[in-house]
C-alpha cells in the first residue's frame, strides 16, 4: 500500500515563498523508482500539472510556474520538494502529490496553498 503525505501548505502574501514536501511510503524502496510530481486544483478548475521529477532528476514544469518554482527529490527519503517563490494570487489552490510507478498512479490528500494580496 503506497501512501503520499503532503505538508508545507499555508497562507502567504503575494511575492512570498512556501516549500511543499511530499513523502511516499509503502512497498519499500520501490517507490523511489517512480516519477513524482505536484499538481494543483483551484476552485472551479480542473487539476493541472505544476511540476514533475523523475528518479534521475529530470524535471518538467508548467509554463505558469517556470522560473518561480523548483522541484527536487531525495530518493533516500522518498520525498519530493517544491520550492515556490514569488507566489501570485493565481497560485492559490490545493496542491496534490502524485507518484507514478509503471501503470500505477497514487495521489496524496492535498495541502492548501492560499496566496493573499
Amino acid at each position: 500500500q503506497v501512501q503520499l503525505v503532503e505538508s508545507g501548505g499555508g497562507l502567504v502574501q503575494a511575492g512570498g515563498s512556501l516549500r511543499l514536501s511530499c513523502v511516499a511510503s509503502g512497498t519499500g524502496s520501490i517507490v523511489s523508482f517512480g516519477t513524482m510530481g505536484l499538481y494543483r486544483q483551484a476552485p472551479g478548475k480542473q487539476r493541472e500539472l505544476v511540476a514533475t521529477i523523475t528518479r534521475g532528476g529530470s524535471t518538467n514544469y508548467a509554463d505558469s510556474v517556470k522560473g518561480r518554482f523548483t522541484i527536487s527529490r531525495d530518493n533516500t527519503k522518498n520525498t519530493v520538494y517544491l520550492q515556490m517563490n514569488s507566489l501570485k494570487l493565481e497560485d492559490t489552490a490545493i496542491y496534490y502529490c502524485k507518484l507514478q510507478l509503471a501503470n500505477y498512479v497514487y495521489w496524496g490528500q492535498g495541502t492548501q496553498v492560499t496566496v493573499s494580496s
